[in-house]
């Protein structure tokens, strides 16, 4: 079992930055993919950016050039840099951790851009 905890979200206005956090605690033997998705209110949850073991990344194209992934695979912490954030980037930024196949969700941290 891998328990998923997200910080680092809050209010900013647009043109702002903010750094997410995700930290996994737990069976962290064989964790794989590191990730962050987004669900802004009435829409669904959306692919935001992942990060392989040794740092590949993958980004939607929304947030390519604005947003970094990276982590540290010693403290089992994968980091979401956000910058130029916009109002469409407002939304509950949830992170998603692949151990082994399973993917273990965290409870969400709210991020919200003001115009």
């Amino acid at each position: 079992q891998v328990r998923v905890v997200e910080s680092g979200g809050g209010l900013v206005q647009a043109g702002g930055s903010l750094r997410l956090s995700c930290e996994a605690s737990g069976s962290t033997s064989s964790l794989n993919g590191m990730g962050w998705w987004r669900q802004a209110p009435g829409k669904q949850r959306e692919f935001v950016a992942r990060i392989s073991v040794p740092g590949v990344t993958v980004y939607a194209e929304s947030v390519t050039g604005r947003f970094t992934i990276s982590r540290d695979n010693a403290k089992n912490i994968a980091y979401l840099q956000m910058n130029s954030l916009k109002p469409e980037d407002t939304a509950v930024y949830y992170c998603a951790i692949d151990h082994s196949g399973a993917y273990f969700w965290g409870q969400g941290t709210q991020v919200t851009v003001s115009s």
